[in-house]
C-alpha cells in the first residue's frame, strides 16, 4: 500500500505544503477553519509522518541529558551504562545524550541541575526526581523554559512533566507483599522492612503497595517499623544486623530500595538466611548469586534498558510534538526466583555495588 504523504494532505485539505507544515508543527499564522480542514485530511487519510526522516530533513539535533543518580546502586549504574551505550549509538543519527549524575537524597542540589539547563544546552530531560517541593519547582521552571521533562524510575506527579517512564511502584510494593506472605506459613510472625527513603517516590508507593496487601491479606504478619538505609551497602550490613539481634523470631525481610550487597551479607553472617523469607528489587551480578544460594527468595525487577530507549523515543517524540505509543513504553514487572533466571553470559563482571 503507497505510503500517504504530507503531500496527499495538502492536496486533501486544498492548502499549500507550507500550511500543512505550521498546522502538524503547531505553529501560528493558521486561520482556525484552515486548521479544521487539515486535521480533518489527516484524520480522513490516517496520515502517520515519518518523525525519522522529518528530524534528518531538518537536519536537527536532538539533546537529551539524563539525570541520574550516583553512588553504590547496581541498577542506576545499570541505567548510566545503557543511557551512555546509546548515547555512543545514537551519534550518528543526531542524536546526543548527555548523562548527569546527582544525588537523589540531596533534594537541593537536584534542584541547582535542573536550574541551570534551558533551550540553549539541551532538547529535553529526563531526570530520577525525588520527591522534594524544591525538584517539583525546578521541573515546572523548566517545563515553563520550553524544555520537555519525563521523569524515570520515580515519579513527581505533581509536577508540570509531561510523562513517567518505569514501573507501576505500587503495583511491585503489592507484588512483593504476596509473594512474601505466601512464601510464610499462616502464623503470627514479624517482617522487618528496609527503604533507602520514603522521601523518594517509588519507594514510598513500594512500601504502600507493600503494606495493604500485608494488612488486608496476611493480617497475622506484623510489620516492623521501617528502618532507612539511604541505599548504602554499609549501612544496610548495620541496619538488618541490628533487626535481626533485636528480633530473633524475625521470619521475613523486605528490602524497597537498593543496597542488597550488605543487606545479603548481614543475613549471611547471622546464620538465619535460610529461616527468614527475603524478597528485594532488581537482578544484578549479587541478587543473582544471592538467589542461587538461597538467601533471597525472590526478586522483583525492571529493565534498565527498556526505560532508557522508552525515555529517548518519549522525549523525541515531545520535541517532534507526536504521539506516544503507550503500549510500547509501558514499562513490565519482572519476578525472579532461581528457577526462572536468565541467561547471564551477556552481564558485565559484577561492580562494587548492589
Amino acid at each position: 500500500m503507497k505510503r500517504v504523504t504530507i503531500h496527499d494532505v495538502a492536496d486533501a485539505a486544498g492548502v499549500s505544503l507550507a500550511t500543512v507544515d505550521r498546522v502538524l508543527n503547531g505553529r501560528p499564522g493558521v486561520r482556525k477553519t484552515t486548521i479544521e480542514k487539515v486535521n480533518r485530511a489527516v484524520a480522513t487519510l490516517d496520515y502517520k509522518p515519518d518523525v525519522f526522516a522529518a528530524g534528518l530533513a531538518k537536519k536537527r539535533l536532538y539533546r537529551f541529558h539524563f539525570l541520574i543518580p550516583n553512588g553504590p546502586n547496581a541498577f542506576m549504574e545499570d541505567l548510566t551504562r545503557e543511557a551512555l551505550s546509546h548515547a555512543r549509538s545514537m551519534s550518528g543519527d543526531r542524536m546526543h545524550v548527555h548523562v548527569e549524575p546527582i544525588d537523589a537524597f540531596d533534594g537541593h542540589r537536584v534542584a541547582g541541575t535542573l536550574a541551570l539547563l534551558d533551550p540553549s544546552v539541551c532538547d529535553g530531560v529526563a531526570v530520577v526526581a525525588p520527591a522534594f517541593p524544591e525538584v517539583r519547582a525546578s521541573i515546572d521552571r523548566l517545563q515553563d523554559r520550553g524544555v520537555p521533562v519525563v521523569t524515570l524510575v520515580s515519579d513527581h506527579p505533581a509536577s508540570a512533566r509531561q510523562h513517567f517512564v518505569g514501573i507501576d511502584n505500587m503495583a511491585a510494593g503489592r507484588t512483593a507483599g504476596r509473594l512474601l506472605g505466601r512464601f510464610l506459613p499462616a502464623s503470627p510472625a514479624k517482617v522487618g522492612v528496609l527503604a533507602g527513603s520514603l522521601g523518594l517516590r517509588d519507594h514510598a508507593e513500594r512500601h504502600d503497595g507493600f503494606r495493604e496487601v500485608i494488612e488486608q491479606d496476611f493480617p497475622h504478619l506484623q510489620l516492623l517499623k521501617v528502618r532507612e538505609g539511604r541505599d548504602d551497602n554499609s549501612r544496610n550490613k548495620d541496619v538488618v544486623g541490628k533487626i535481626i539481634a533485636e528480633h530473633p523470631d524475625l521470619a521475613g525481610l523486605y528490602n524497597i530500595g537498593a543496597g542488597n550487597r550488605g543487606t545479603i551479607a548481614a543475613l549471611t553472617a547471622s546464620g538465619r538466611a535460610s529461616e527468614i523469607v527475603f524478597v528485594g528489587h532488581e537482578l544484578t551480578p549479587y541478587t543473582r548469586e544471592a538467589l542461587q544460594a538461597s538467601v533471597l527468595d525472590a526478586v522483583i525487577a525492571q529493565d534498565p534498558g527498556h526505560e532508557i530507549r522508552s525515555a529517548i523515543r518519549i522525549l523525541k517524540a515531545l520535541c517532534d510534538k507526536m504521539p506516544i505509543i503507550e503500549g510500547q513504553e509501558r514499562i513490565g514487572i519482572d519476578v525472579f526466583v532461581k528457577d526462572n533466571l536468565p541467561d547471564d553470559t551477556d552481564q558485565s563482571a559484577p561492580q562494587p555495588a548492589s
